[in-house]
């Protein structure tokens, strides 16, 4: 075991000297588990230890005892240790080398090649801990030093549990001095417990959260119980489309509006909304039941109701009874309305099947240069609802965007509460509502994407990338599509109220539903930092990232040109790309509906 143990040590660099004693020569029994030869028989144990790590570091230092440990040479092998592996086969050596090494507060290991049974004692951190966890009872060394080893054995099975060994191996105890003349190892056994004793090295040396106590890697009794794994479902675009209407069945004009209403994009399609409804008005009220770590101030949520107020002019307009629409509201109240009375607009109704059919495509595409015509268009939509599209074209602006991009999604990924919501954002198919959230075949990964982001999914690796600092390729998977962008479009809109954000909200959607019809495929992103507009907020967001978020939200602002007196509603790429694998579903009118006049009572 101290031969493995000693050069998996060196092998992975735990250690910065070794120290070996061992008074004992290799013989050819000890094959069976010490990766030596026969040109090794008859040579010390240490010494076949020490050449073969100087023939894989000659630059470790390696010392050698080879009379082995005494009482008279304890000291000098202990002192300057951090750690002691112990693997003796005597019983009064394993006790006086412990007794030693508490004394000095020196950790010690031990693995025994039995179903992966390893010892951790932590005399560095309690000198006063009993050696051996106990388990000997009061003994003294002197006495045990004169005891036979026939009259040592009680103690042995004390210490090892007999009812805890193994079936070969009780059944070898019977067998020694009669057809086995020792306790038998096996190298597969030896391997196991060096790569425990390794990782525990390692903790300690990382100073990581480590107790002292006992441990049992059972190899055979994991594979005993063997069984076929169960079926994982990946998740993977299925190409199956969710049946939604282009639009409702025939009802009265202030039902359809308030569908319309209903069918608006909302932050991790949370539908931060109350929708309250008659035959003369549809009001659409910002709801805080639903708020995320993102939403700062509920200003993403303004921007969803801006969104539901746009779609339900639409509608309106499209029959016939777009009477006055307004946007107030004050602190966080916010209200939109729109007033059912004899009266159109063509701009508005020539959007109405395209705004039914308006998705998030988050396809990668590709980036095929935008058609003439097209930003302007782009820009006059934005214009017309009060708010101002800056587009970005240049494949080194969009590269740039990638960069914030990417820097900002390993930020999410790395705060862990943000983390946390993300995921509790995305919804399974199989196992999910549907009615909110995001729908996992909808973000069209491939096979490797969804491998590195079901593996993201794991707080306790996002934990150790934080500890690593980290996780640069968290943001790939936004940053492969930005890239493969036509274009990238910022809306943005004078003021910073919630009614401001709503209007800027109202021209996003008119700009997203104006880019679809044109033929591109849309996909609306949001940084961490998108709704932060100061120093506490984003310190709110990530306290160990906020001034790297302020940096990357400077950055994004100059690459954008946004004016000082601009408020970013949100961002988009454009690209051309197939159809989107599934769409979003809503919750129902009549929930929604509900859960207005209960609020509002």
């Amino acid at each position: 075991m101290g031969h493995a143990v000693a050069h998996m040590l060196a092998t992975q660099g735990l250690c910065g000297t070794l120290r070996l004693a061992d008074f004992d020569t290799l013989e050819v029994s000890n094959l069976n588990r010490v990766p030596a030869t026969v040109f090794d028989l008859g040579v010390n144990k240490a010494t076949v230890a020490a050449r073969r790590i100087a023939e894989l570091d000659p630059y470790l230092p390696v010392e050698v005892n080879t009379s082995g440990l005494s009482a008279a040479a304890m000291d000098a092998f202990l002192d300057g240790l951090d750690i002691l592996v112990e693997e003796c086969d005597s019983l009064d050596m394993e006790v006086g080398i412990r007794l030693a090494a508490r004394a000095r507060h020196i950790p010690v290991l031990m693995a025994t090649s039995d179903r992966g049974l390893v010892d951790i004692e932590r005399f560095d951190m309690d000198p006063s801990r009993p050696i051996l966890h106990g388990l000997l009872g009061d003994i003294d060394l002197d006495e045990l030093s004169g005891l036979s080893n026939r009259e040592k054995l009680p103690y042995i099975l004390r210490l090892f549990d007999i009812q805890g060994l193994s079936t070969r191996s009780a059944a070898s105890l019977v067998e020694i001095e009669q057809t086995l003349a020792t306790w038998p190892q096996l190298a597969s056994e030896v391997s196991l417990g060096a790569t425990a004793v390794c990782e525990a090295v390692r903790r300690i040396g990382c100073n990581e959260p480590f107790a002292s106590g006992r441990v049992r890697i059972d190899v055979g009794q994991a594979l005993d119980r063997v069984a076929e794994p169960a079926p994982h479902d990946e998740s993977s675009p299925s190409g199956a489309d969710c049946a939604i209407a282009a639009e409702p069945p025939e009802s009265a004009a202030h039902l359809i509006v308030a569908a319309a209403a209903n069918r608006a994009p909302s932050a991790a399609n949370n539908q931060p909304w109350h929708i309250e409804t008659d035959p003369n008005s549809v009001t659409i009220e910002l709801s805080t039941e639903h708020v995320a770590t993102l939403d700062v101030d509920y200003r993403a949520s303004a921007v969803a109701v801006g969104a539901a107020w746009f779609n339900a002019r639409v509608a309106a307009a499209k029959h016939g009874v777009l009477g006055p629409a307004d946007i107030s509201g004050h602190g966080h109240r916010l209200s939109a309305v729109v007033k059912l009375a004899d009266g159109g607009d063509p701009n508005l109704a020539r959007l109405y099947e395209p705004m039914w059919l308006r998705e998030t495509n988050r396809h990668r595409g590709a980036a095929v240069a935008l058609e003439d015509g097209v930003a302007a268009s782009l820009e006059a939509v934005a214009a017309a609802e009060g708010a101002r599209l800056q587009l970005l074209t240049g494949a080194d602006e969009i590269a740039d965007v990638a960069s914030i991009f990417a820097a900002s999604d390993r930020v999410r990924y790395l705060t862990q509460h943000m983390h946390a919501e993300m995921l509790s954002e995305i919804r399974g198919p199989t196992t999910d509502s549907m009615e909110s959230g995001i729908d996992m075949r909808s973000l069209e990964m491939d096979r490797w994407e969804l491998t590195g982001f079901n593996i993201a999914r794991r707080p306790d690796v996002i934990r150790k990338l934080a500890e690593w600092e980290a996780g640069a390729g968290l943001g790939n998977y936004t940053r492969a599509r930005i890239c493969a962008s036509s274009g990238f479009g910022v809306v943005s809109i004078q003021g910073d109220t919630l009614a401001d954000y709503a209007r800027g909200g109202s021209a996003m959607e008119a700009v997203w539903i104006t880019a679809q019809h044109l033929g591109l495929a849309v996909q609306p992103l949001a940084p961490v930092f998108l709704y932060a507009r100061n120093d506490d907020e984003l310190r709110g967001l990530s306290p160990d990232f906020a001034a790297h978020l302020g940096s990357l939200q400077e950055r994004l602002r100059a690459l954008t040109h946004t004016r000082a007196d601009e408020s970013h509603v949100l961002l988009f790429r454009f690209s051309h790309a197939p159809k989107t694998s599934v769409r979003s579903l809503r919750r129902s009118l009549g929930t929604v509906s509900a859960a207005a006049m209960t609020g509002s009572g």
